[in-house]
């Protein structure tokens, strides 16, 4: 494993391509090698709970920080923490994977995500309801959410689901 510390980033590299796709980091989890999962588990070292992308997101969720990023090629897995970024100065993408991981920490605290929940973790006051509709129309435009009940026309009720949920 390699850490590398920039600026506004942390880089956490691990050899070898993950056996889980990053976009399924957050809700599946899966040991490389299980028996010694097990028995790091047995010995107090690890979890083996799969809660530590869950807690990533939790504390970048808690100190504002952009979302979280996961890559995985052939010869390494890559996770990124970003440093502090306002709003503003993040782009459509870095909104819409807050807005999905958001998302999915709910869905999967038995909460579900909505206008309100996600203006509170961008911080923004309820003049932004437009600009926070706007984020969650994308993040349904690019099959990452979608309306936990289709037949609700209404937006200022609707809530949301990760599009595997």
């Amino acid at each position: 494993m390699t850490v590398e510390i920039y600026d506004d980033r942390m880089e956490i590299s691990n050899p070898g391509k993950s056996i889980i796709s990053p976009e399924h980091f957050i809700e599946e989890n899966q040991s490389r090698n299980e028996r010694l999962a097990d028995v790091m588990r047995r010995m107090g070292i690890c979890e083996e709970q799969g809660k530590g992308i869950d807690k990533v997101i939790s504390f970048a969720e808690l100190c504002q920080l952009p979302a979280p990023l996961w890559r995985s090629s052939e010869r390494h897995t890559l996770a990124i923490v970003f440093g502090h970024k306002p709003f503003d100065d993040m782009d459509g993408n870095e909104r819409v994977r807050a807005c999905f991981q958001h998302c999915a920490l709910r869905y999967l605290t038995n909460q579900r995500m909505n206008n309100q929940s996600l203006r509170e973790r961008f911080n923004l006051p309820d003049s932004k309801t437009e600009l926070v509709s706007g984020i969650i129309a994308d993040a349904i435009a690019q099959n990452q959410i979608k309306p936990e009940n289709p037949a609700n026309t209404s937006r200022r009720y609707a809530k949301y689901v990760p599009i595997w949920a």
